[in-house]
Parts: C-alpha cells; structure tokens; sequence
C-alpha cells in the first residue's frame, strides 16, 4: 500500500522520532535536576508523545505490509547553558520535524501515494500544534529566567495534560 520510497523515508522519521523522545528526556532530567517539577513533567510527557509518533508510524507501516526497520539514533544534548536552553533546543527541533514532516507528505504526493499522504495530515496538524507550544513556552522561559514559581505556574495553568486525540493514529503495541 505504501509506496516504496515513503516506506523508507518513514523509516528514517521513526529514528527522528525517537531521538526527539530522547532528547525531550534529556530535558525533563535537566529540569528534575533544578527542581522544576512541572516543567519537567511537561517534557517527560511530551517524551512519550514523540515515542507514541514513532510507534504510530510503525503501526501505518505495519498496516501499509511495509518493511519497519528502526534506526540507531545519536545520544541527545544533556547539559545546558541555562533553563532557557532546552526550551530553545526543543523549538529548533519542533520546526525540523516539522520540515521532516512535510517533506514526507510531499513525497507521499508525488508517488500518488494517497493512503500515505493521508496518514501524514494528523502530523501536520499536530506539528502545527507543538511549534506553537514551544514557541510559547519560549517566550516565557526567557522573559521570565530569573523567576522559576512565574514559569512553574505558567506550565501548570498552560500546558498541563491535555485530553486524549481520538483522532490521532493508532499506537503500535498499545
């Protein structure tokens, strides 16, 4: 069902996945570390959003009768310069998968690979969605450094636990 050369594009994104998994850890411990539970927490959630990417698209490769191949990934930064840091590194890294992302839907077109390129409309929503998070959770980060109970509550009022997406795709293993 996929075609051939989004299979193992996709493949590749599942690394990327993977790797923003383990660099949004890296930044929840940084965070533990300087005792900012909930912004610790944030990121330890969004960790297992990432993993749940890449199994949502191991399951589409799985349904699609496509090789799944997963991929080593590089060991992610784990010391910061300051608080701001990981938040900062955390955008850049929001809008590169966003870059990822599209150009997956983009090949999805241009092999008239309709299945796939529907698959990828969720992650471009969602994309849309967590650029905006972190862009957010920037300027506070930054305009507020010196008053880590302003950006502690600011998590815990914005960005606490969101419901569940029932539109999202289904989670390999889950």
């Amino acid at each position: 069902m996929a075609s051939d050369r989004f299979a193992e594009q996709l493949n590749a994104q599942i690394g990327n996945e993977f790797s923003a998994h383990q660099q949004y850890v890296a930044c929840a411990i940084y965070y533990d570390t300087l005792t900012m539970p909930r912004l610790a927490a944030f990121f330890y959630r969004q960790a297992c959003e990432e993993r749940d990417h890449a199994m949502m698209m191991v399951q589409y490769l799985l349904d699609a009768d496509a090789a799944v191949e997963i991929p080593g990934v590089e060991a992610p930064t784990n010391s910061f310069e300051d608080l701001v840091a990981p938040v900062r590194l955390a955008l850049e890294q929001e809008k590169r998968v966003t870059e990822q992302i599209n150009a997956l839907t983009a090949l999805a077109r241009s092999e008239n690979d309709f299945a796939s390129d529907q698959f990828m409309q969720w992650f471009i929503k969602e994309q849309v969605e967590e650029v905006a998070t972190m862009s957010d959770l920037l300027t506070v980060v930054s305009r507020a450094r010196h008053d880590v109970a302003a950006i502690e509550d600011y998590v815990a009022r914005e960005l606490s636990s969101a419901g569940e997406d029932t539109s999202a795709p289904p989670v390999a293993g889950a």
